[in-house]
């Protein structure tokens, strides 16, 4: 660790903004230097299947090349000299798509893995120096029976709710009467914002790297980097290249056998489970919808085995148009979302905690994010642990880690944060176990516990210098007790974050409940490895 922050050549002024401002990237952003966009019309697809390419360039002409990023990048397609125009594109796209003419289709060959396909688009910008874009398809397994197989779902919600690309997701944005909220509803259909397909290695991820000195303020590294550099400022909340591409890499790496599909299918397609053993769900995987959700219920139910190395399962989502728009009122369902009015109310698009919802997320992976949220960033534990302190080292998934009670699993590579699922626990001779009203799942053992916040705290730490300060910690205190009182946010200011695993019909659950696992795949930390080799392994039946 640090004991500095990095400094990225801005301003005070240009700090605060870049953790408080709105930016984003939208057509014509480049100016005279010239830009090119594309997007494609689904996520993912099948074997033989045709993908058509949406491009907007102010060069006529492009070149396009494919590789499949997985253990190594394999070349698998090159055009050269693809026509291309500049195409008009409306305001809203974020909400209401780029609404493009189609620029290049091309057919998957049937030989072709399943696995993630990164795409780079060159041209000539007007200056004469070259512009280019990153865009990302997945290839899906066609069905087969496919022992020893693992089978990793990517988690394309929270890439929809974060991509910035147009002005508005499900965070920030230009919609409403002022231009300033969030959108409710957001397209698939535009590109993906800078950095969730390609990031450099110096790319802050979110939990601080810096040790902080007695009375020094919190900062965002992540996102002034994002500001200075030109990349999105939501680059280190989701996408392929800051979660799910470092597992997929590592797995192919150590020997497994991965496939790979998007949420998508586990909505529209939900037999994309039948035939394996384990299912792998990695990083920040935030957005489900109610079908998401029963498809990997009955998958564990009937025998398989799901393994999510991944943090804050919170919010209830709604596709539309055949998928091509997800819908997330959030904050704003109870007041808003056409649920509440007329309809279903158990498929409102909120917290899962909402009771009348009816499904906590404890019901599927045995944790959920209302007892668990922030670690490690901001004013929240920001001085934490970096790892999980283990409770049960004598578990299956501790074998060969030599972890003894008290040891923090992953703090060399920060593990820990920076979103963390947890659940109501008390500690009964000096271990953790869920409470009778802790909604977690009949057997539930918890492996490793750790601490978490619902809100932004330090006497150091001035409103200003926030970047979400009490908003979610009094949302959660309004969805679990009705209103957010005072007193009411007191009951859920303090939280965890907690490795845990459980029998399930005929199936099983491993949960380590964190966005960071990955950077322990990346950071190569032995200890974190070998507990992710014990999963895989239990749950291939090697």
């Amino acid at each position: 660790m640090t004991t500095a922050f990095p400094d990225f050549g801005l301003t005070p002024e240009q700090r605060r903004f870049a953790v408080r401002g709105h930016y984003y990237e939208y057509p014509g952003m480049d100016g005279g230097r010239g830009e090119i966009w594309c997007y494609s019309d689904r996520f993912s697809y099948g074997p033989g299947e045709k993908v058509t390419l949406f491009v907007s360039s102010t060069a006529s002409r492009f070149d396009l090349e494919i590789l499949r990023d997985g253990a190594g990048e394999t070349p698998v397609l090159t055009e050269r000299n693809i026509a291309a125009r500049w195409q008009d594109t409306p305001d809203q796209c974020s909400v209401l798509g780029c609404g493009w003419q189609d620029s290049f289709e091309f057919r998957i060959p049937e030989e072709w893995p399943s696995g993630a396909y990164r795409l780079t688009l060159r041209a000539e910008g007007r200056d004469g120096a070259p512009i280019h874009c990153y865009h990302l398809f997945i290839l899906h397994p066609a069905p087969a029976r496919k022992t020893g197989r693992i089978l990793q779902v990517a988690a394309t919600g929270t890439w929809t709710a974060y991509n910035t690309w147009g002005g508005s997701n499900h965070y920030q944005g230009i919609t409403g009467q002022n231009r300033d909220q969030y959108a409710t509803s957001v397209s698939t259909q535009r590109p993906w914002c800078r950095g969730f397909v390609v990031l450099p290695k110096e790319a802050p991820r979110v939990p601080l790297e810096v040790s902080l000195q007695v009375g020094t303020t919190p900062r965002y590294p992540h996102m002034e980097w994002a500001y200075a550099t030109g990349y999105s400022k939501k680059y280190a909340s989701a996408g392929w290249a800051s979660y799910d591409g470092h597992f997929f890499r590592w797995a192919e790496r150590a020997g497994y056998e991965v496939d790979l599909a998007s949420q998508h299918e586990l909505h529209f397609k939900p037999e994309i489970l039948d035939g394996y053993d384990c299912a792998v769900f990695v990083g920040h995987d935030e957005y489900w919808t109610w079908e998401m959700r029963d498809a990997v219920d009955a998958f564990v139910g009937r025998g398989g085995r799901a393994a999510r190395f991944a943090g804050n399962f919170m919010w209830q989502t709604r596709l539309e148009d055949d998928g091509r728009t997800q819908v997330c009122y959030k904050y704003r369902a109870r007041a808003e979302d056409p649920a509440y009015k007329s309809g279903d109310v158990t498929r409102a698009t909120n917290s899962w905690e909402a009771p009348e919802i009816g499904r906590p997320g404890s019901a599927t992976f045995g944790l959920n994010s209302t007892n668990g949220v922030y670690a490690g960033w901001g004013g929240c534990a920001p001085r934490g642990v970096r790892g999980f302190p283990v409770c049960r080292p004598g578990h299956w998934a501790f074998a060969g880690t030599g972890l003894f009670y008290g040891d923090l699993l992953g703090a060399d590579s920060h593990i820990y944060g920076y979103e963390v699922d947890g659940l109501e626990y008390e500690i009964r001779h000096g271990l953790p176990y869920p409470t009778k009203t802790s909604g977690a799942p009949e057997g539930l053992e918890i492996l490793a516990l750790g601490m978490a916040s619902q809100v932004e705290e330090s006497d150091v730490l001035a409103p200003e210098d926030m970047f979400f300060g009490d908003e979610d910690g009094r949302f959660i205190a309004e969805t679990l007790y009705g209103e957010a009182s005072d007193e009411n946010l007191e009951k859920v200011r303090y939280s965890n974050g907690m490795i845990v695993n459980f029998p399930k019909g005929r199936g099983e659950v491993f949960h380590a409940g964190t966005c960071e696992w990955v950077a322990g795949l990346l950071r190569n930390d032995a200890m974190v490895e070998r507990v992710t080799k014990n999963v895989l392994d239990r749950y291939l039946k090697r």
